[in-house]
């Protein structure tokens, strides 16, 4: 990003035709690519699905934290920054997922590479999850933009159709694009094919899952996900799965530093819509709102004390919140537009840099404390739980 920056102050005409509030169309589609290839990824990663006891902390900060979260930021846009209603919401939406993009680092491991513990399985699946789930409230924000605050113009039909249908769909068809694309790796003619590990599959299966559950209408980053977290159940131990997820993640790497050098070259013409309230609500949302809609969210889950507090600090912003706004920039024009462009991309830039700091140190000395109080072995290089 401060490459892009400096790029941008130097040579100010070259970033003209990729300014988000001119050309919203180019970041939603790349963003999109990265967004969908990371979450298939991040599917793939999960060694072992465990229990409910597991799932408890992801489920809590899914139906809790991310509402409450995007209640929050649409209530300071709405009364710090005199964004309109629509406005308001549609910034709630933005930023409430965490990021499986930039947030690497903090998650599980590649498949068969371990890094597993209760911590980093839960900032795994709300990533993997919430991209999608964050979606009905960017509908929702379309919905009062367009319609107007009055919920029984719009209601009954975003509660049928943007929640329940899409949600429903999205996930039914990615647990079934899943199977079958396990079934096609557990095919022992198959197996040959797989082990010389063409990485580009990843892309068709990928690609499959999104496009079909788009053309129908459902939520196509739960079914990426979904899709990867099935495939990845059928010959689980199988490695052509690490050399799936290494593709995945060459092609993820390269696109994210190419979108971070362009959201730095923007940043310049992006601040002057940049004032202080709009730089309280960003440090606010890393530094206060998420860390307490976090706690409160996993309060009576298993995890201690200390979990839930990195659990609910290191939520990171990234690359998904650049394709929801380009996405609703495309179907409607908000009057905030320029100011909802310069907040993401200033929340981005400040999670990135706050995050980044101090993410892994924080995370790898929970690693430690739950390999040395399961008895797991510690990988001395990496100093992280060995997988088996």
């Amino acid at each position: 990003m401060a490459c892009g920056m400096t790029g941008s102050l130097l040579f100010p005409d070259i970033v003209a035709g990729i300014d988000p509030t001119e050309n919203p169309a180019i970041w939603e589609l790349a963003a999109e690519l990265v967004v969908i290839v990371v979450l298939f990824a991040t599917g793939l990663r999960i060694d072992d699905l465990g229990g409910l006891r597991l799932w408890r902390p992801t489920f809590r900060l899914l139906a809790v934290t991310m509402p409450l979260t995007i209640a929050a930021v649409a209530f300071l846009g709405w009364s710090l920054a005199g964004m309109t209603i629509g406005g308001a919401i549609l910034l709630g939406a933005v930023l409430a997922p965490t990021d499986p993009v930039l947030a690497g680092d903090l998650q599980i491991g590649p498949p068969l590479e371990g890094k597993e513990n209760p911590v980093r399985f839960a900032l795994t699946t709300e990533a993997g999850l919430n991209d999608g789930l964050a979606f009905p409230f960017v509908y929702l924000a379309l919905h009062v933009a367009s319609q107007g605050a009055d919920p029984s113009l719009w209601l009954a039909e975003w509660l049928a159709w943007d929640v329940l249908y899409r949600i429903v769909v999205g996930t039914l068809l990615g647990i079934g694009i899943g199977w079958v694309l396990g079934r096609i790796l557990a095919v022992p003619a198959w197996n040959t094919v797989a082990a010389s590990g063409p990485g580009v599959l990843v892309l068709a299966g990928v690609f499959l899952a999104y496009g079909v559950v788009e053309l129908v209408e459902g939520y196509g980053f739960i079914a990426a996900f979904v899709a990867g977290l099935v495939c990845r159940r059928a010959e689980a131990r199988h490695k052509f799965h690490q050399r799936l997820h290494g593709f995945a993640n060459s092609i993820e790497h390269a696109i994210t530093a190419i979108l971070l050098v362009l959201l730095g070259s923007v940043m310049p013409s992006l601040w002057p819509h940049l004032d202080w309230s709009y730089t309280i609500i960003g440090f606010g949302l890393i530094l206060a709102i998420r860390p307490l809609a976090g706690m409160i969210g996993l309060l009576g889950t298993p995890l201690s004390l200390r979990a839930r507090a990195v659990v609910s600090i290191y939520g990171v912003r990234g690359i998904g919140s650049l394709y929801y706004l380009g996405y609703a920039s495309t179907h409607i024009e908000f009057i905030d537009e320029g100011a909802l462009w310069a907040l993401v991309a200033f929340t981005i830039f400040a999670s990135t840099v706050i995050h980044g700091l101090t993410a892994t140190a924080t995370v790898e000395v929970l690693d430690r404390e739950y390999a040395e109080g399961n008895g797991i072995p510690l990988d001395r290089d990496a100093d992280v739980p060995r997988d088996g």
